[in-house]
C-alpha cells in the first residue's frame, strides 16, 4: 500500500488513541484504508431515514435520502450530506487509480468515489463506503 500524507483535520488522535476507540476491523479499515468484504457490512441493504455518520468521530456525513443499491456490496449514495463533510483525494494503491474519500472532520478512510458508472442517480456519482465505517441515526429513533 503507498503511504499517503495524513490529512489535517480538527480530529487528530495518536495511532495509540486510535487502537483503543476502534475494534481491530474498524481500525483495519478507518485508519490503514482497508475494505470489509463485499456484502458484509450491515448496512448494504439497510433501508431507515436517517442519518449516517463516522463511526471515527460522530461527524454526519450522508443522508438516506442519498443511498441508493447499487449492487457492488458495499453501501452506495450519490451525494455527501455537504461537500465539507468529505475530503476526496487521488488513491494510486493497488496498480489503479480511484478517488479515496475521507472523513474531513477525523481524516479516515471512509471508501471511494466513483463518476460516470451510469447509474439514474442526480450526481452520476457512487459513493462507495464501508459499513464499519458508520453509524447510523433513525430519523425517528436514537443511535443504532
Amino acid at each position: 500500500m503507498t503511504h499517503k500524507p495524513e490529512p489535517t483535520v480538527p480530529v487528530a488522535l495518536t495511532d495509540e488513541q486510535w487502537r483503543e476507540r476502534l475494534d481491530p476491523l474498524e481500525y483495519a479499515v478507518l485508519r490503514q484504508a482497508g475494505t470489509e468484504p463485499a456484502f458484509s457490512g450491515r448496512f448494504v441493504s439497510h433501508r431507515k431515514v436517517g442519518i449516517y455518520s463516522c463511526r471515527g468521530c460522530g461527524a454526519e456525513l450522508f443522508r438516506s435520502e442519498t443511498k441508493f443499491d447499487s449492487h457492488c456490496g458495499w453501501p452506495s449514495f450519490f451525494s455527501p450530506l455537504a461537500g465539507e463533510k468529505v475530503i476526496e483525494r487521488t488513491d494510486t494503491s493497488h496498480g489503479m487509480t480511484r478517488v479515496e474519500v475521507l472523513c474531513a472532520n477525523c481524516g479516515s478512510h471512509l471508501g471511494h468515489v466513483f463518476s460516470g458508472e451510469g447509474y439514474n442517480t442526480p450526481t452520476d456519482l457512487r459513493y462507495c463506503i464501508n459499513s464499519v465505517c458508520l453509524t447510523f441515526e433513525a430519523a425517528d429513533a436514537p443511535s443504532d
